[in-house]
């Protein structure tokens, strides 16, 4: 049985997909419903891609989507795209990108909004929605300080979607 499951929805277009991927949209959407519908843990990753996938609009619809589709509790990592492979022309993800994707993320209502691949960066860690307040502290791959009480924030006692039977 699966617990949990972390999909990358690499864009939010068909052309995205068809051009960069190689595939299609809405298979990948497809599986995101199903995984909900069978009360999978979800996490969505977007590797945010300069001049491919970060325009500020398509974030917000996709971000709709997720909360509408998904549910407001399901946590989204924007990741810092760093030039290699087939895309060595383009420059690396802003900080100011991913910081303005977390923003809008946030204002849509999605409660769980990561920043990825910059180290030490505030967005990599995890805020209660409630309360605010840092519940999981991550240093890079590494934990740091962890304020949950049996899943719930350890300040305001609000519960934290997620798997913590190890915590």
């Amino acid at each position: 049985m699966l617990d949990a499951a972390n999909i990358d929805l690499k864009g939010f277009t068909g052309t995205f997909y068809r051009d960069l991927c190689s595939g299609k949209l809405p298979p990948v959407i497809e599986t995101l419903k199903i995984i909900r519908e069978e009360k999978i843990h979800i996490e969505v990753t977007n590797l945010m891609i300069p001049t491919t996938n970060d325009e500020m609009s398509l974030v917000r619809e996709m971000c709709l989507w997720i909360k509408r589709e998904l549910g407001s509790h399901t946590p989204i990592h924007f990741l810092r795209f760093y030039p290699l492979y087939k895309l060595r022309r383009l420059p690396p993800t802003p900080v100011s990108t991913l910081e303005e994707a977390r923003a809008m993320a946030l204002s849509c209502g999605l409660e769980y909004v990561y920043i990825g691949n910059i180290p030490g960066h505030e967005g990599g860690h995890t805020f209660c929605p409630r309360c605010k307040k840092m519940v999981i502290q991550r240093v890079g791959f590494m934990v740091g300080e962890i304020h949950l009480k049996s899943g719930k924030c350890g300040y305001c006692g609000k519960p934290l979607p997620g798997i913590w039977t190890k915590l």
